[in-house]
């Protein structure tokens, strides 16, 4: 009885074995599952996995495109092989002795040298290059090669380095380069790696997609915890064989890289060197401008910069590129299209124009000019240039343009009023962008009362007087002073329509693009009259008064131009000077002097602009005629070259018939 009822000594045993296999076999299954997942369904993607990590791409930098001149026989970029000096450790018997060795030759920093080699050592990374020194000169290079006996380990390895044939000549077209950073690397990856180059300016940046090329790479096989190590052989033609560790390797496969694509521009290198050379010592801009398709023959600005102290590794590199940067006369931006000035009397070309196709004038509408120049209720005067003289009496459109009168302007300039002056400066492309294809350009202002009262507005100056726009800024505006600025690129396509017939050219650099030409905005017969004012500001054959532009006269040529002193100081900062050449540099006018050749082909349209030079009528000008000189008659036989026709069979043809 009482074994009978004596608990048993293992109970619910059974129970506790049925669940214990239950949750065996249940994790069993898991795990063939996920068994399955991995080798199965996933397989493939892991087995890539694994490959990757066995294998490395070793890049192979592309070369950047080239970019030429108006033909293949003129470079003005390319790529050059650059030798980079490594030394490799292991490869050493005495690395001491051999970065000794090298000092002596080439000089080099021997102490960050030592800590790169002691730094890989610690890392057990003996096989692996150590940059001694990039971009070494043909000199460096046949020195290591001659002590190569005595420098085990050391060798070179080649890259394309960009090259600029023709240093500070276009430079600023062209623009400069340096390396991305870390940010910019993490937004253009996988396109750019670290250590490569960008556009910063010029043709470089505006073109970028097109001249960078696409890297190639080696699939080199790896081991862990090394790095291949790259070669180049005497053809510059990069090869790997060992890893930083001293293992070998195979290259399992070899993609070659893209190079990037060229540009042909339009400039004319001979034309550009003469620009440039025209304004050595001065401050400035000059803008060639093929009148009838708005190739850019020359775009010049002074002072420059030779883009190739960014890439070049010489010396004093880095005190150039700094000295350059931070340099306050600003060579880095380029004055013909990254700066605007007051066009002055320039502008006055824009406002003829605009009264004879608004009607508010005509050939022979004529205002008398004592120089001065009264508003209704207005005690001040606002003077003529010729004030001295007495001013230029009665003048009609055609001596107004000739002689430059102030008075003459103010009064079409009331007439039209600052709204339409505004809409035919925008219509032939002043103070808006010219859509040249370089980044950069401003857009200058030609301002109207609209806009000033938004202006106000926005200051919380809510007083009429700050919003109104008054009569004597209409008066300022008319010849081109006040808040109105332009960029001499914009005065070259104002010049080019006059020049084509009243049309209107989007300028450009790069030849592929093409002309892009509107319609005549201004009838034959405005056209006429401007064209017969701008050719007497240039005669000199005329009984005095003479054109303010007669410096620019060439016999034989057909001229027309326009002059303009541009104001940069209030008369009350310079009147107390006796003689102009005593007022300081800065507070001197600007000289500009725009211009065209009407029967020679091409015709080109030139614009010019001195800072601080006073007048446009004897610093300005005399730098055109010296560019008409070479571009049609004294011109060297060079590769590259605009192509000049002989003067065409009317010796004197009217633009536009």
């Amino acid at each position: 009885m009482t074994g009978s009822t004596q608990k048993k000594r293992y109970e619910g045993f059974e129970g506790r074995i049925t669940w214990l296999a239950f949750a065996l076999l249940l994790a069993l299954a898991g795990l063939c599952l996920r068994l399955w997942q991995l080798q199965v369904i996933d397989g493939a993607q892991y087995a890539d996995q694994a490959e990757n990590n066995r294998l490395m791409n070793e890049p192979l930098k592309s070369p950047r495109g080239v970019i030429f001149g108006r033909d293949e026989r003129v470079v003005l970029a390319d790529n050059r092989a650059a030798n980079d000096l490594v030394l490799v450790p292991a490869l050493c018997n005495d690395p001491a002795s051999v970065i000794e060795t090298l000092n002596q030759i080439i000089q080099i920093d021997k102490d960050a040298l030592l800590a790169a080699i002691a730094n890989a050592e610690q890392r057990k990374a003996p096989w692996e290059q150590i940059p001694v020194k990039r971009d070494i000169s043909r000199t460096e290079l046949t020195l290591v090669e001659e002590r190569s006996f005595a420098l085990p380990g050391v060798y070179t390895v080649a890259r394309p380095q960009r090259r600029y044939y023709y240093n500070q000549t276009a430079g600023q077209l062209l623009g400069w380069m340096n390396e991305i950073d870390l940010d910019e690397w993490k937004r253009l990856k996988p396109r750019y790696s670290m250590g490569d180059v960008t556009g910063r300016s010029g043709l470089e940046m505006q073109y970028e997609d097109v001249l960078k090329g696409v890297d190639g790479a080696m699939i080199v096989s790896r081991y862990n915890g090394s790095v291949p190590q790259l070669k180049t052989d005497e053809r510059g033609n990069a090869y790997v064989e060992m890893d930083s560790k001293g293992r070998e390797l195979e290259v399992e496969e070899r993609i070659d890289p893209v190079p990037g694509g060229s540009i042909f521009t339009t400039l004319d290198i001979g034309l550009q060197r003469e620009c440039e050379r025209l304004l050595e010592g001065l401050t400035g801009a000059v803008v060639v401008l093929n009148a009838e398709t708005g190739e850019v023959l020359s775009m010049a600005s002074s002072p420059g910069y030779d883009p190739s102290i960014f890439v070049t590794n010489s010396p004093n590199r880095g005190q150039l590129v700094t000295a350059t940067l931070g340099d306050k006369t600003k060579p880095m931006l380029c004055r013909a299209h990254e700066f605007h000035y007051p066009p002055g009397s320039v502008f006055k070309v824009l406002l003829a124009i605009a009264g004879l196709e608004e009607g508010v004038i005509n050939e022979h509408t004529t205002f008398g000019c004592s120089g001065k120049f009264y508003l209704p209720g207005v005690s001040r005067p606002w003077r003529c240039w010729r004030l001295k003289y007495g001013g230029h009496g009665g003048v009609a459109v055609v001596d107004a343009l000739a002689y430059s009168c102030d008075v003459y302007f103010y009064n079409v300039g009331l007439k039209l009023g600052a709204e339409r002056i505004k809409a035919w400066s925008s219509k032939l492309g002043l103070g808006v962008q010219t859509g040249i294809d370089l980044p950069g350009e401003v857009t200058g202002l030609i301002p109207d009362p609209e806009r000033k009262k938004m202006l106000a507005l926005k200051a919380g100056k809510t007083e009429p007087w700050y919003q109104k726009w008054y009569p004597g800024e209409t008066v300022n505006m008319s010849i081109g002073q006040g808040e109105v600025v332009t960029t001499p690129l914009q005065n070259a396509v104002l010049m080019a329509s006059v020049l084509n017939g009243g049309r209107r050219v989007r300028p450009y650099l790069n030849m592929e693009l093409g002309p892009q030409v509107s319609e005549p905005l201004f009838s034959e017969e405005t056209l006429r009259i401007v064209t017969e004012g701008m050719r007497k500001c240039v005669a000199r054959d005329k009984p005095a008064p003479t054109g303010t532009g007669k410096e620019a006269k060439i016999e034989g040529l057909d001229i027309l131009g326009k002059t303009g002193t541009a104001q940069v100081a209030g008369l009350q900062h310079v009147k107390h000077y006796a003689n102009e050449e005593d007022i300081p540099y800065e507070l001197r006018d600007h000289a500009l002097f725009i211009s065209g050749v009407t029967d020679r082909s091409p015709r080109i349209a030139v614009s010019v602009i001195v800072e601080h030079g006073l007048h446009g009528s004897s610093t300005a000008a005399p730098i055109a005629r010296q560019i008409y000189e070479y571009f049609y008659l004294n011109r060297p036989d060079e590769p590259g070259s605009a192509s000049v026709a002989q003067p065409l069979t009317i010796a004197r043809r009217e633009v536009g018939q």
